[in-house]
């Protein structure tokens, strides 16, 4: 929710990210030149544990059949046709009959991010907008990718349409994306149209068939949605689990410090940018900031859950902490942690 006050700066005056509490913004608060860290992420490279199309030799495990250096299944050996030294000596010697074994074609990853750019993501305190930070955040990963050479695409997701940029490789194609992104209109307030977050999900999942990494970015808040308990799912998270099935699912959650401490600013007016809610609060009353705190915390532990559940990754980003420090430190632990994590389903092969 944003928060509307009283005072009204000059329409000249450059006021950063703290326009969008002020006022609806109109352009991105952070410039090209900031999404590219690549030096503090020299080092570091995203773990990919999924079976992945692909093209580099070795990077990534493939999914066809063909000329690489991961095996495959055994079958019976043709005279004149295979290899000899493909042979599959175990199996020959345990069935008696010659048998070959195939590799599966190696080849490069494919990366596809949903970028969330409803009302709400227009949101910022802290020097810079809930939907530039997770710009930065795509920017983040697509650096991260760049090293090992796949291609990255995007999807744009407004609550009337989904715009999509086609998967490339290179620098070059990357740095388009991340103006594209940057360049894309302010969604006005109270927009409506079929999109929500479970749409876009199903969408990235029906538009891109090949299996690669999917990086959603949003803050996970569905209009009217005020359920607090883990229990109940939230309208999002079936797609999701679908969408992890066949994929490598990163869920990068960008927030704002304000909605998780709300501050003692007197009297305020609280308006919900994606519907028509609006009231007056006393932001002095302790008794009301706990219980807005509380409510808070357990919205953002209904969403760990559900990302949890679905088997997918989860990266929570806040406007008022180094976007490039959290996902590093995310990467480090992801190592360690993402073989268990992205176990398919039961009878789901990897």
């Amino acid at each position: 929710m944003t928060n509307q006050v009283s005072f009204t700066p000059p329409e000249d005056a450059d006021l950063g990210a703290l326009s969008s509490v002020l006022r609806e913004p109109t352009q991105a608060t952070i410039p090209l030149s900031k999404l590219a860290p690549e030096a503090a992420l020299r080092r570091l490279e995203l773990t990919i544990v999924r079976r992945m199309e692909g093209f580099l030799h070795g990077d990534h495990r493939g999914l066809l059949p063909g000329p690489g250096s991961e095996t495959n299944d055994a079958r019976v050996y043709e005279p004149g046709q295979d290899d000899v030294r493909k042979m599959d000596w175990a199996v020959t010697a345990r069935t008696r009959v010659p048998h070959v074994r195939d590799t599966m074609a190696d080849r490069e990853l494919e990366v596809w991010a949903l970028l969330d750019v409803t009302p709400s993501m227009n949101w910022g305190t802290e020097g810079v907008t809930k939907r530039d930070l997770g710009i930065a955040a795509i920017a983040t990963i697509g650096f991260l990718s760049q090293r090992m050479g796949d291609r990255f695409g995007g999807l744009i997701m407004r609550p009337d349409k989904i715009a999509r940029i086609p998967a490339r490789s290179g620098r070059t194609a990357l740095y388009g994306l991340l103006r594209r992104m940057l360049g894309e209109p302010i969604v006005p307030d109270q927009s409506t149209g079929p999109f929500d977050l479970a749409a876009g999900i199903e969408a990235l999942n029906r538009m891109q068939r090949r299996r690669g990494l999917r990086v959603i970015v949003s803050d996970f808040l569905s209009p009217g949605d005020t359920e607090l308990s883990p229990d109940v799912e939230p309208d999002w998270e079936r797609p999701l689990r679908r969408l992890a099935v066949r994929n490598q699912v990163i869920c990068i959650e960008v927030l704002d410090r304000r909605e998780v401490d709300f501050p003692d600013v007197g009297d305020i007016l609280i308006r919900d940018p994606e519907t028509d809610l609006q009231r007056y609060v006393n932001t002095s009353d302790a008794g009301a900031r706990a219980r807005f705190n509380a409510a808070s915390q357990a919205q953002r532990e209904r969403v760990r859950v559900a990302i949890r559940r679905s088997g997918a990754g989860h990266i929570q980003l806040r406007t008022d902490r180094d976007w490039v420090f959290d996902i590093a430190r995310f990467v480090l632990n992801y190592r360690r942690t993402a073989a268990m994590l992205h176990q398919p389903p039961q009878g789901v092969t990897k």
